[in-house]
């Protein structure tokens, strides 16, 4: 089912394409839904796909489905939001699994750039302060999402408490972001700024990084200048 680039509801100009969702989700054609779940699958759950924009796809995705323009590129609403939604916690399970069988290899390595054992230490941390809710938190922060899936595998997190958590985010995260761009498309004022409210959802998504990266910066100030 062939659609043109003017036929679609969304410009992200602004973007850079690996950013743009639709750029994205247009360039997987007929195989659209497949393509956005095993993107879903590679967020969630393979430590290579960290870098992808899973917020501002499953908030397109909604978008997509609820614009006359694009809607029949997607099943209804319910069946995108059940397929993401099972993506989503598969990811987190197989996440688990690479974590707690290949893990600590790829974690204790002092030379790895990407698996540094700080992770499995500040992730831990992160355990301690909000408890198994963490995974649940951890949804909606980028990269960490794809981490905490393994790490959680690497420190040996109780199975069972692990999959509840991950259903609960992956409900709330998979589900919820769909159906939050669902409902705003039909906003006259959103379906008519449809280029800011992505790039909303992109800063929102990255915002929590921002917050890290800046605390992390002062720690290290502090740790270097007690006096000060």
């Amino acid at each position: 089912m062939g659609v043109r680039a003017a036929d679609l509801p969304l410009n992200l100009a602004l973007l850079p394409s690996w950013l743009d969702p639709e750029v994205i989700l247009r360039g997987l054609g007929p195989f659209l839904l497949p393509g956005l779940c095993l993107i879903i699958f590679a967020e969630c759950g393979l430590l290579l796909g960290f870098f992808l924009p899973g917020d501002s796809l499953l908030f397109t995705a909604g978008l997509f489905v609820a614009q006359p323009a694009t809607s029949d590129l997607m099943p209804p609403l319910w069946l995108v939001c059940t397929l993401l939604t099972i993506c989503a916690f598969v990811g987190n399970v197989v996440g688990y699994y690479i974590g707690a069988k290949a893990g600590p290899a790829l974690f204790n390595k002092p030379d790895s750039k990407l698996f540094k054992r700080e992770h499995v230490d500040k992730t831990h941390a992160f355990f301690e302060k909000y408890g198994p809710r963490a995974i649940v938190l951890a949804r909606f922060v980028p990269i960490v999402r794809t981490f905490i899936t393994a790490i959680a595998g690497v420190g040996r997190m109780d199975p069972r408490k692990f999959f509840v958590y991950s259903a609960v985010g992956a409900v709330l995260w998979a589900t919820g972001v769909t159906v939050l761009g669902y409902f705003l498309g039909q906003i006259p004022f959103v379906h008519e700024n449809l280029e800011s409210m992505i790039l909303l959802i992109v800063f929102i998504s990255v915002v929590p990084i921002i917050i890290e990266f800046v605390k992390a910066r002062r720690e290290r100030k502090r740790e270097a200048d007690p006096v000060g």
